[in-house]
Formats: structure tokens, sequence, C-alpha cells
């Protein structure tokens, strides 16, 4: 009865978790399921391995939907043995998004306990975290990895320091677990940007270890770390070895090319750009909507009322409500930061913010320059390109920091730490009550003073964004030349409004919330009470900003059916998909950015942000630039294609889907050279730089390129005596299982239209297993003799099979730890009690 007493607040906090986010998302008990425009792009690019897994029960782990082809070990894979998997979807139980958010909640919680928080404030303090607009809009907008690792941060924090408390089983455990969860939920930049903070951290510890003269604990400390991580990493084997070998295959490996499309040089040093890596980058004036999310504007898809100047500037202008509705709602771009575009502030509350700052002036524990630290860190790498000197240095210098772009987003770390020390700060004031009326009006004098100067610094901001001449372009072809920039001109007194409406909001929100702490001073409200109410203010807060990015509407939460199936075929894809052959098809309008051709058809589009380095490199060099000009390879009487494009041809395009005034069109590319041909030359060139541009130059129905380091490989002369009569047809098409039978007159070469990947993929001619190489930059080639044969193409990662054995060994040994565990911390208390 004593053990549930004593669990009981921890039961309701639990409960009440489970609730809220249900209720928050309460859309998902009718049935209704969230759209997430990212979710419903992956389902695009997904849909064959999805069905070939319905219907074999098994993982093809090969796709040939998107791009081309390519491995699905990033694509929602699913491996053997995925023990810790299994214990994650226990954990996210509820259906989603509540599952995330239940994490966001759960996780915070058990952090704050950790700090010795008291079950009321830890919930406050849990749901002030878990409703941080940022994390609530990405799950809006389907960054569920992203979301999902975010959710196990405050959980590996929490073993972190148990561990530095040398609580060396309990913190081991947790750690061990926590780790292994957080890798699981598969988004390595967020648990990149988790290892800097625990690096920042772990400075402070050692540091505090070297005060004390307590240094000899450390090897212990680092031992159980060890232990913890090395099988938190072993139950992960499989998809961290898979990505591992994936990765110099993706955008994320290092190119080999050193020119850029437009001939500049390319940098060699950095895996991405510099530029596609600092993209977003936060402004740094812009990072004080961290506790005023209006004060650049909100998000690009901000909407103004009809109080707005913009709304009475189109009223006065002589335009009807629904047209000054219409022209305010598509044009009024409020955001005017430094970001391309921002789907929401990134808003942490400005009563998280206040008791922030009480927590720098009251609370006495030393952790919190800890917290501090890694909340300064995590703001100036998010200024990316507003802090190049810092930015440059992790590019250059910091190990895999070049692999991670949208920089902006490392604000996750400020978006934990800062709550940590807000609840921090509400602890000790009601903990520690020396000098509490002093920290409290230093705290309000800060914050309101902040708010103040801002106010008075208003007349030195422009309110001008980037998006405005663009704006001023698209409405030039009003007949007044004037109504564009009358038009910005509205839109910034807007903004004006914006600026002053929100610092009111979060001067108020500030204002009441010193209130009731100084009634508590003043013994007008009892603590729970006083806690309650600014645990209320603090939530009310960050939800009502929530609801203004994600709400529950029918745009954002629709029927289940509507979820599972994002895409309607067109009459274009109800057309090519008559044609039962094998064959792939390139969607112009979307690019390679569009996955909705790949939800019908195999397709060179897709969705991912690790699509294959080398066929994008093939697409932004060659097939780009070849139909940058369609008029100039269609006939418009027709819709026939008159010119052969190499490239095309090679990557089996059989059609186009073109948008016309009548819709989209499939054209039929009648130059496509088919799922495999014989060659009559290969060329061999030096580097890969020779390789993309004679790409472009060459018939690759014809004749082949690769490169000098393959010439010993093939030991054979470049020329190959090929007859009319010669043939390879496809006989068997699976995603991870090709077969072919060729027959020629003589020993030929032939290019085949599937992606090249080294690792996993197995030939064999008659059974025998013969080499395979990679030609025309992306694709394969093999030598085949004369006469008539069976070629046969398996995908067996042996990845797979080898972290498969390491994952099962490692949870057995896992599991035996945690038993241990357990037994030795409860033979431990039992000691200490008695």
């Amino acid at each position: 009865m004593k053990q549930l007493q004593k669990h009981y607040p921890h039961l309701l906090a639990i409960i009440g978790f489970i609730v809220i986010s249900l209720v928050y998302f309460y859309p998902i008990i009718q049935g209704k399921k969230i759209y997430q425009s990212d979710i419903a792009k992956y389902t695009g690019m997904a849909k064959e391995q999805i069905d070939f897994r319905a219907e074999n029960h098994t993982e093809p782990y090969w796709t040939n939907s998107s791009f081309g082809g390519m491995p699905t070990y990033q694509a929602g894979a699913n491996y053997p043995n995925d023990y810790i998997g299994m214990l994650d979807n226990a954990i996210r139980f509820l259906p989603r998004p509540a599952d995330y958010l239940f994490l966001y909640f759960l996780g915070f919680y058990v952090l704050m306990l950790v700090f010795r928080v008291d079950p009321l404030k830890a919930f406050f303090g849990a749901l002030a975290f878990g409703l941080s607009t940022y994390l609530i809009v990405i799950l809006g907008v389907g960054h569920n990895a992203k979301a999902h690792a975010i959710g196990y941060m405050p959980f590996v924090v929490a073993g972190f320091i148990l561990v530095f408390r040398k609580r060396y089983l309990l913190g081991g455990i947790l750690t061990m677990l926590a780790v292994a969860l957080e890798i699981t939920a598969n988004h390595f930049q967020m648990t990149y940007y988790l290892l800097l903070l625990l690096i920042v951290m772990g400075f402070f510890f050692v540091y505090q270890l070297y005060k004390e003269k307590n240094l000899k604990s450390l090897p212990k400390i680092l031992g159980t770390f060890a232990v913890g991580i090395i099988l938190a990493v072993g139950v992960n084997a499989t998809s961290l070895m898979a990505t591992k070998e994936y990765t110099d295959f993706s955008t994320r490996g290092k190119s080999e090319l050193t020119f850029n499309t437009d001939g500049t040089k390319k940098e060699a040093n950095i895996a991405m750009d510099r530029s596609y890596i600092t993209e977003y980058s936060y402004g740094i004036v812009e990072s004080l909507n961290l506790f005023a999310p209006r004060l650049f504007g909100g998000g690009n898809n901000e909407k103004l009322t009809e109080d707005s100047h913009v709304y009475n500037f189109m009223l006065n202008y002589g335009a009807s409500p629904e047209e000054a509705h219409q022209l305010t709602d598509n044009y009024a771009v409020t955001y005017w930061g430094d970001q391309p575009q921002v789907a929401a502030p990134a808003y942490i509350g400005a009563v998280v913010f206040f008791l922030f700052v009480l927590a720098l002036y009251h609370d006495e524990r030393k952790i919190k320059y800890a917290f501090l630290a890694g909340a300064i860190f995590s703001l100036l790498l998010s200024w990316g390109k507003n802090l190049s000197i810092l930015t440059d240095f992790f590019i250059d210098y910091v190990p895999m920091y070049d692999k991670f772009r949208a920089v902006s987003s490392i604000q996750v770390l400020l978006e934990l730490c800062v709550p940590v020390l807000a609840i921090m700060g509400l602890q000790s004031f009601f903990t520690n009550d020396e000098n509490r009326w002093k920290s409290l009006w230093k705290t309000s004098a800060t914050t309101l003073g902040i708010i103040v100067l801002l106010f008075l610094c208003k007349g030195m901001f422009h309110f001008v964004g980037e998006i405005d001449s663009q704006l001023i372009e698209a409405l030039k072809q009003h007949p007044d030349k004037s109504f564009g920039p009358q038009f910005i001109e509205a839109l910034k007194d807007d903004r004006r409004d914006l600026y002053s409406a929100d610092l009111l909001r979060s001067g108020f929100l500030i204002t009441i919330t010193f209130g009731a702490l100084y009634l508590y001073i003043k013994n007008k409200l009892a603590a729970n009470t006083a806690v309650i109410l600014v645990g209320v203010f603090m939530v009310c807060d960050l939800f009502f900003v929530d609801k203004n990015y994600l709400s529950n509407d029918g745009q954002q939460f629709r029927s289940a059916q509507e979820v599972a199936v994002p895409y309607q075929p067109t009459q274009a894809d109800s057309l090519i998909l008559q044609d039962t052959t094998n064959y792939r098809v390139y969607e112009v309008a979307g690019g390679i950015y569009s996955p909705r051709s790949s939800y019908f058809h195999k397709s060179i589009g897709g969705y991912s942000a690790v699509m294959p380095r080398r066929f994008k490199e093939v697409y932004e060099y060659q097939i780009q630039k070849s139909i940058a000009d369609l008029g100039s390879i269609i006939d418009p009487k027709t819709l026939s294609i008159t010119k052969s494009l190499s490239v095309l041809n090679a990557f089996n395009i059989k059609y186009l889907i073109v948008g016309t005034e009548k819709g989209d069109i499939p054209i039929v590319n009648p130059f496509y050279n088919g799922n495999a041909w014989f060659v009559k030359d290969v060329y061999f060139e030096k580097s890969s730089d020779d390789e993309i541009k004679v790409l472009g130059q060459i018939d690759s129905k014809y004749v082949a390129v690769t490169q000098d380091r393959n010439w010993s490989k093939l030991g054979k002369p470049r020329k190959y005596l090929t007859d009319s009569l010669a043939t390879i047809k496809l006989d068997l098409y699976k995603p991870n299982h090709l077969i072919y039978t060729s027959n020629s007159a003589g020993d030929g070469f032939a290019v085949f239209s599937e992606i090249y990947y080294k690792n996993g993929w197995k030939a064999t001619i008659d059974g025998k297993e013969s080499a395979i190489f990679r030609v025309d930059y992306t694709l394969r080639g093999m030598q085949i003799p004369k006469g008539k044969h069976t070629i046969e193409f398996k995908f067996e990662p042996q990845v797979v099979k080898t972290g498969s054995t390491i994952v099962l060994f490692s949870s057995i040994i896992m599991l035996l730890v945690i038993i241990g565990g357990v037994y030795f911390d409860r033979k431990r208390i039992q000691n200490s009690s008695s």
C-alpha cells in the first residue's frame, strides 16, 4: 500500500499525459488520422516496398519506384530481431501523432524526477516542453523521425546525469535503454545534436569532479557509459551498419565531381555545399521570437484578419470583400525573417522564458550552468551563415557536421535546456526562501526590460522580408504601377502591428506570472495554488499559439482512407498503367522531387533527404539541362517527342507526364532503351568529371562509358561485335530479384537500366556468379558470353544478415544486464534499509 501511495502521483501524471495527448489531437478519437505532407510524400515513394511487404511477408530492402532505384534502409525498412523497436512501439502505444506528444511529456517528466522536482511541477514542465511550438509544428508537417528522436532526448540526458551522480546501475540502465531508443528513432541529425549537447555538459561534470578532487571516479563513469552505449549500438546494429554503408552512396557522401552545374569549382572538403547546409539559418535578432512568437511575422502561412491593413487597403482600392480576402490570404506574407520559409516560429513561451531567467537568479545548483551553456551553444550554431566564423569552423573541422543541413534545427537543444532551467527556477523559488523577493524583482526587471527595450527599438527595424520583391513582381500585372509598393507598405504596417501585439502579449503573461509568485510571497496564495496558476499560464500560452499552426480542422485531420491513400490517379496515370511492361516514368513538373508518380509507377522522382548522390548528379548535370526547353523536343501538334535524349533513354523512361492547359498528359518516348541492351563500344574516362560530361554526348543505346579503374577488371577490348539479332529481355521482375534471358552470336557487353549499388547485389549467368560494373555513371553493366543465357540479379545484403546476428546477441546481453542491474539495485536498497 505504501508503494502504491508513493507512485500514485506518477501514475496520475502518466494518465494525465495520455488524456491530454488524446484530447489535444481529439479527431483521432473519432477515427480520423492526421494528414502530414511529408508522410504523404514518403507513402508515395515507399508504395512499392509496402506492397511487396504485404504480399510476400518479407522485406525487399530495395525499391525501383524512386530515383531509378535505391536501398530502403532510410525508407522505413524493417529488420530481423528488432526487439528495441518492439519496446519503442510499446512506449508509443497511442495513435499518431498523440504517441509523439505523449513521448515528449513522458521523457521530460522523467528528467524532472532526476532533478527531484515534485510531481506537480514536473507535470506542468513536461506539458510546457511538449507544447513548445516547434515540437508541435513538426508533427503537423510529418517530421515524425525528428519528433521521435527529440522525444527520447530527455531520457538520455536523465541517464547521463544519474551516472555522473554515481548512480551507476540505475543511470547506466537508463542511459543504455534511452540511447538504444534514441538510435531507433532513426534521425541521426537530432541524435548528433544531442551528442554535441552531452559533450558540452560533459565538460561541466568533469570540471565539477576536478573541483571536488574526485577524478578517480571518472574511469567508472566512462566505463558505465561505454558498456551502455556499446549495447545500445549493438541492438541497433543492422540499422546503423546499413546506414553507414549507404551514406557514401547518398547525397550525404562526398561527391567525386570537382565542379558545380554552372561550371564553378566545387568545395571538395565537405559532404554537401556550404550554402545548402546553411540555407536555413536563424536570424540573430529573429531569435527573439523564442519568447514573442510573431516578432518577425510568425510563419509563412500566417493569416491576417479583416482588421488588417492589407485587407482594408484592398477594400479602399475598390475590391470586394471576397477579393480582399483572397488577395490577403494569397499575398500577405507576414514573415520577414532571414530563413527562406518557416512553418511557425520556434516559440518556447513567455512564461517559460520568465522562469528560465528566474533560475539564473535564484537557483543555486551549479548544474544550471551546464544547461545554460547548452542553450547558448545551440543558439549560436542555429545562426548558421549569420555567424559564419563559428559555423564554418564546425563544417570544416568537426566530424560529420557537414552531413546535416537546416542548421537552425539545432535549436531543439535550446528548446530542451530552457524548459529544464525554467522548472528548476520554479522549484527553487518554492524550496529556497532566501533572497526570494530579490530574485523575483530582478527576473521581472530583466524580462520586462527586454520587452520595453524592444518596443523602443521598433523604429530601428525595417519590416522588409526577402519575399517582398517577389510579391511586387507578382503584383506587377495590376494596371496601377503603384499598387504593388502600396500593398507592401500596408503589409509592413501589419508586420509592425504583429510585432507590437506579441510584445504586449508576452509582457502581459510575464506580469501575471510575476503577480502569482508575488502573491505567494505575501502569503496570499498557497504554494500549490501558485504553482497551478503559473503552470496554467505557461501551458495555455503555448496551447493558443500552437493552435495557430496546427489545428484540428478538416485540412489537418482527414479520414483514415484519405491518409492511407494520399494520391489519386490522374487520367495520365490511368493511361500509362494500361501498359503492363517494365518501364519508368518521368513527371516533368515535379522533377525528381515529386513522389506522386512513384505511388503509381517506377519513377525517377521521389522524396528523400538522402537520395542516391550519383543519380541526383546525373539529373542536375544532364537530364535537367536536356529537357530545359520542352518545346524543342515535343511537337505541339502531335504531342510526340521528336528528339532522342540519350540520358533519359538510358533510364528506361518510356513515358513523360507533361502538364498542359487541359491537364497532365502522358507522352511516349519512342527512343527509350528498354530494360537492358547490348552496346558496341565502351568508353573509358579518367575521372568522374569526364564521365558525367561524356554521358551527355554519347548515344547510350550503342555506347557505354565507365572509368579507367575498371579497365583491369574488364580485361576486354573497348569494342564489341554485336549483331542485329542479339537480344536481352526481362523475364521476371521483383524489386530485389530480376531474371533476364540473353541470346547473341558473339561475346558482348550489356547495360542494364538498373542503379548500380556495389553492396548486396549479386549477379549470375547460368548460376555462375559474374561481375557487375558501374557504367554510364549510375547503371549496371556486365560481360555476356555468346549464346543463350539466363542472367539473374538478387539483392541479398550481407549487412542485414551480419547486423541481425549482432542485434540478437546484443539484445540477450542487454536483457541480462537489466535483470542483473535490477537485482543488485534492490539488494543495495535492502542492505541500506536493514
